[in-house]
This record gives structure tokens, sequence and C-alpha cells, in this order.
């Protein structure tokens, strides 16, 4: 009698794991969307994602199947997104210009320019927007891409960010403003029809 409990506990666990594996495959897509529109390079957004994955996966037993699975991950991937900003800030950096870990040779740094991923963002948003994104605060920023990006309600945003709807639309607002302030000021003749609907 105690190994059929057993057998039951690690099917149902196996059943988990193939859920998040399914819902993670479904996912990646416009995970790695987001998290690139949040941290603006590659490299990162790929770091974004694993930590988001990594975070899901330790919490999965709090997911409520109900629910969609993306509005719980961008959550994760806020959190972590903004752990990430706050840590920057402790880290010291090194110019690129010193001299490699062996003391002689200089940084090798890997060419994102050519890579399939970055080629499709760029496509989906134009330098000056994906700038204008870059300049704000990552609170403006997380709330104009869930609402106006991903197609999110004001009140998933405000779950995903576990804040008000009030907070919400405050940041948004004021984030819309931001990037019409700057596509304004960089790229007048070519956004100025478009700032007038923003």
């Amino acid at each position: 009698m105690l190994f059929v409990g057993v057998k039951n506990k690690t099917a149902a666990v196996d059943d988990r794991l193939d859920l998040f594996e399914s819902l993670m495959k479904d996912s990646y897509k416009p995970a790695y969307g987001l998290a690139y529109r949040l941290t603006g390079n590659a490299a990162e957004a790929e770091d974004l994602v694993q930590e988001t994955y990594v975070r899901a996966y330790r919490f999965f037993h709090r997911f409520d199947e109900s629910l969609p699975f993306t509005s719980w991950l961008y959550r994760i991937m806020t959190n972590a997104h903004i752990d990430s900003v706050r840590r920057r800030g402790r880290l010291r950096t090194t110019s690129l210009d010193t001299s490699g870990n062996d003391g002689a040779t200089t940084w090798d740094i890997a060419d994102q320019d050519g890579s399939p991923d970055r080629l499709m963002l760029q496509n989906s948003l134009d330098e000056p927007v994906q700038k204008a994104l870059l300049s704000m605060t990552p609170e403006f920023r997380t709330a104009v891409l869930l609402a106006d990006i991903e197609g999110l309600a004001y009140e998933e945003v405000a779950e995903i960010m576990k804040t008000s709807v009030g907070t919400v639309r405050s940041r948004i607002h004021r984030g819309r403003k931001q990037i019409r302030t700057h596509l304004l000021k960089h790229a007048p003749q070519t956004y100025r029809s478009f700032c007038d609907e923003l």
C-alpha cells in the first residue's frame, strides 16, 4: 500500500513537469521578446529569460492552472529584471579598453548584430522606439510594454507588477509621455503623426 502512494506521487510530479515544459515551450518567444525590450540587448535578455524560468520552475507548485501562465511568468520576469537592475548598481564594471584577465590580451566580445533574434526584434520595434523605452525607468518601461506591446489589461498589469490599477495608469501615462518627448526630440520627421496619437 505504501508503494502505491509513492507511485501516485511520482506520477503527479511527472505530470507537473510535463505541464511546465509544455508551458515553457509555448511561452518562450513572447517571454524573450519582453525580456529583450526590458533589457535592450540579446545577452541580458537571454540571462533574464533563464533566470525567469529557473524561478518559475522553483515556484511552479504555486502556479494556479486556472490563470494565464504568461501573466504569472511576466510577474516573475518583472521582479527578476528589477532585481537585476538593482544589483547592477552595486556591481563594478570594467572598461573594454583594459587588458584581459591574463594582463596581455584584450577582451573578446561576441558580435550580436547578426543573430536572428536581434533582427526579428529590430524589425518589430524601430531603433528610436527601443531607445525611448530604454531611457525610461524600469517601472514605466514594464508597464508600457505589458499594456501596449503585450496587450494586457491594466488589471493584469497591476497584478503582475504587484501594484494598484491607478499606479499602473499613472506609469503608463507618464511612460507614454516620455516616449513621445524622446521621439519628438530624436526623430520628429518620422514620428510626429505617431506622437499625436499618444
